[in-house]
C-alpha cells in the first residue's frame, strides 16, 4: 500500500521541454455530456486542461454542441451525432477517426445511459491504442457486458463511486482489477486506487467535494496525466491526489459548505508547480 504526498506527485509530472508545443503535451479526446448534464462535460474539459493538457478535444451530442461551444473557450468542441440528447450510434465512425491521433480518452460523464452511450464506450475499448478512463454512465452501461474490458490493447482506468461499482459487481477493488485487466480508483473517503497488483491510498479531500461535478474535475484530471505519458496507475493516484488537495484548499479558503467543483479547477495550476 503506497501514499503520495505533494513532492512525489511533483517527481511524477514529466518536465517539459523548452521547444513544447501543445501537439507534445498531450493530445486527449473528452466523449462527454448530454442534454441536462452539459456541467458534466464543461468540468471535465477544465479539469484536463488545468491538468496540463496540451489539446482537448471534446465531443458532446449535436443538440448540445452550441452550450458547450459558447461556455469553453479552450478546447476543441465539436458536435457529434445525437439520439435524444445522447450521443447516438452513429457518432461511433467519426470517434474511431479521431482515435489514431490521440494521447488519452475519457468517456462517460455526464453521457446518460442508452444504446448509442454503450456503442461508443464499445467502440472506444475495442479500438483505442492509447488509455482510456471511463467514468460515471461509461461505467454504468457495462454493469452487464463487463467482458468487453478483457484482452483491451491498452490500460483502462475507471473511476466508479460506490454505487457504480456496486453495479459492476462490487466486492474487492483489486480482485477486479485483476480479473478485469483494468485500474480501479473507488472513489470515496480513503480513495483507493489499484491495478491488482500495487495500490494507492489517498488521504486528500474532504465532505465539502461531496456535490456533482467534483468527479468530472477528477476525470479530467487523471485524463491529461495520461496524456502526458505517466504511467496509468501513477496518473491515477496523483489525479486523486491532486484533486483531493485542491477541494482541501477550497474548503481552507472558503469552507466546505459552499465551495464548487469550479473554485477547484482555479486552485489545481498552484499545485502543479
Amino acid at each position: 500500500m503506497k501514499i503520495l504526498n505533494h513532492d512525489a506527485v511533483l517527481d511524477l509530472l514529466p518536465d517539459r521541454s523548452p521547444d513544447a508545443h501543445k501537439g507534445t503535451c498531450g493530445k486527449v479526446l473528452l466523449l462527454c455530456g448530454s442534454r441536462g448534464y452539459t456541467g458534466a462535460a464543461y468540468l471535465a474539459a477544465m479539469g484536463a486542461l488545468r491538468a496540463g493538457a496540451g489539446l482537448v478535444f471534446l465531443g458532446v451530442p449535436e443538440s448540445i454542441y452550441a452550450i458547450e461551444a459558447v461556455k469553453l473557450h479552450e478546447p476543441v468542441v465539436f458536435p457529434l451525432a445525437d439520439a435524444g440528447g445522447m450521443l447516438g450510434e452513429e457518432a461511433v465512425p467519426e470517434i474511431l477517426a479521431r482515435l489514431p491521433r490521440m494521447d488519452a480518452v475519457l468517456v462517460g460523464c455526464g453521457l446518460g445511459q442508452s444504446v448509442g452511450t454503450l456503442a461508443v464506450v464499445q467502440a472506444v475499448l475495442e479500438n483505442a491504442r492509447c488509455p482510456v478512463v471511463l467514468d460515471a454512465d461509461g461505467i454504468n452501461v457495462l454493469a452487464a457486458h463487463r467482458d468487453i474490458l478483457r484482452g483491451r490493447a491498452a490500460p483502462t482506468v475507471l473511476t466508479p463511486h460506490a454505487g457504480e461499482f456496486a453495479r459492476l459487481g462490487g466486492g474487492e477493488p483489486g480482485d477486479f482489477a485483476r480479473e478485469y485487466g483494468c485500474i480501479v480508483l473507488l472513489k470515496g473517503h480513503d480513495t483507493c486506487i489499484t491495478d491488482g497488483k500495487t495500490a494507492y491510498r489517498n488521504h486528500t479531500g474532504n465532505p465539502g467535494m461531496a456535490v456533482g461535478g467534483s468527479g468530472d474535475v477528477l476525470s479530467g484530471i487523471i485524463t491529461a496525466l495520461l496524456g502526458a505519458g505517466i504511467a496509468p496507475l501513477e496518473a491515477a493516484a496523483c489525479g486523486a491526489w491532486l484533486h483531493g488537495a485542491a477541494g482541501d484548499e477550497c474548503a481552507r479558503t472558503l469552507g466546505q459548505y459552499g465551495m464548487l467543483p469550479t473554485d477547484m479547477l482555479n486552485v489545481l495550476p498552484r499545485l502543479l508547480k
